[in-house]
């Protein structure tokens, strides 16, 4: 499945279209899903629970279909973010990532 396939799936499972009812929607279903990542983790570190790899993909799908909603609504891509991203990292780490660099970062 490329991109535009999956946008196309998330559109068709979305049944709101009003663009300021989707960016609430979105940042609370990124914050919400991104919650729900971050307790199943915490579930194996400090709870002795195994790590379920396929409730974590499910979960991990739901944050991209949130994600994937919320750029398509500003009218951005991930390969819009990706490419905005490894710029933005290429700038702060020339030579790679720097514990001391990240210490000084003025941004």
């Amino acid at each position: 499945m490329d991109l535009d396939e999956y946008t196309q799936e998330v559109h068709r499972t979305c049944s709101i279209e009003d663009p300021k009812e989707l960016l609430t929607l979105t940042a609370l279903g990124i914050a919400g899903e991104a919650g729900e990542v971050v307790d199943m983790i915490k579930k194996v570190l400090y709870h002795a629970h195994e790590l379920d790899v396929s409730a974590l993909c499910k979960e991990v799908g739901d944050l991209l279909w949130y994600t994937v909603l919320l750029c398509d609504t500003v009218g951005l891509t991930l390969d819009d973010v990706m490419q905005a991203n490894v710029e933005k990292l290429r700038r702060r780490y020339p030579h790679g990532f720097d514990q001391q660099r990240s210490q000084m970062r003025q941004d």
